[in-house]
Order: C-alpha cells, then sequence, then structure tokens
C-alpha cells in the first residue's frame, strides 16, 4: 500500500484541521493576524481614526522619479503621546492648519497599511481641522473655527 501525506476516512476531520493550522504559521499575513503584530505597533491602535494635536509643518521629499515637496505635519496622538507624520491633501490644505491645531488623521490607504505612492514613511492623511472638514474649508463652505 502506498503512503498518502494526508490523512483519509471518516474520522481525518480533526487530524486533516490540525495539520493545515500547522501549514498555516508559514505565512506572513496568517502569523501577523494571529499574534495581534499590527495592534502592537499601530500607533492607532486599530481604530479607523484618531485625533492630535499638530507640532509641526513639514516638507516630505518625493520618491524617484518624481520631484516635490510633499506638504505634511507631525501630530502628536492624543490617546497615547506617540507622533506620527501625516500627510496634508490638496492644494493649499497646508494654509488651513496652524500648529497646536487639533487635526484627525486616517490611515492613508497603502498597500498593507503603509505608506502610499512616492511619500516616504507617511503612512496617514489629515481629514479634519478643529472639528472642521479639510475639504470643506478648503471649498470656502465652511469657516475653521477662531479659538
Amino acid at each position: 500500500m502506498t503512503g498518502k501525506k494526508s490523512p483519509m476516512g471518516l474520522f481525518a476531520a480533526r487530524k486533516l484541521r490540525k495539520k493545515r493550522l500547522k501549514f498555516r504559521w508559514s505565512q506572513r499575513e496568517f502569523k501577523i493576524r494571529m499574534l495581534g503584530l499590527k495592534l502592537k505597533v499601530d500607533p492607532l491602535e486599530g481604530a479607523p481614526m484618531a485625533r492630535g494635536i499638530v507640532l509641526e509643518k513639514v516638507g516630505v521629499e518625493a520618491r524617484q522619479p518624481n520631484s516635490a515637496l510633499r506638504k505634511a505635519v507631525k501630530v502628536q496622538l492624543v490617546k497615547n503621546n506617540k507622533v506620527v507624520t501625516a500627510f496634508v491633501p490638496w492644494d493649499g490644505g497646508l494654509k488651513m492648519i496652524d500648529e497646536h491645531d487639533e487635526v484627525i488623521i486616517e490611515g492613508i490607504g497603502g498597500p498593507r497599511g503603509r505608506s502610499m505612492g512616492d511619500i516616504p514613511g507617511v503612512r496617514y492623511r489629515v481629514v479634519m481641522v478643529n472639528g472642521v472638514s479639510l475639504k470643506e474649508l478648503l471649498k470656502g463652505k465652511k469657516q475653521k473655527p477662531r479659538r
């Protein structure tokens, strides 16, 4: 009788499931998910958005072959005091943001939660400034509240 790699028969289900689980540990995504590594290193701690205070405005140089200064801000998150860099989208978006403003950031939507396009090391983008949508500010539909 020739030897089989996988168990067969009516009562083989448990053995098959255990065997499949053993081999799934060699898959990168499975291991990251099961060990909870994303949540351990993620500054947003698994949340879709986070609130933070703007520390400074910075210009991030674009990756090759592009040549530009992508406008970004350094943000200190309220919930855990971690400092992250967030991209400021749209033309003139940086003019709407001042230091010590309260902003809400979200993931920029790159592959596997990494940085997007030609902006190196920037994983987040600004969506709101002082409780007002950045897009509404730029369209001129709303005013930024003065404190």
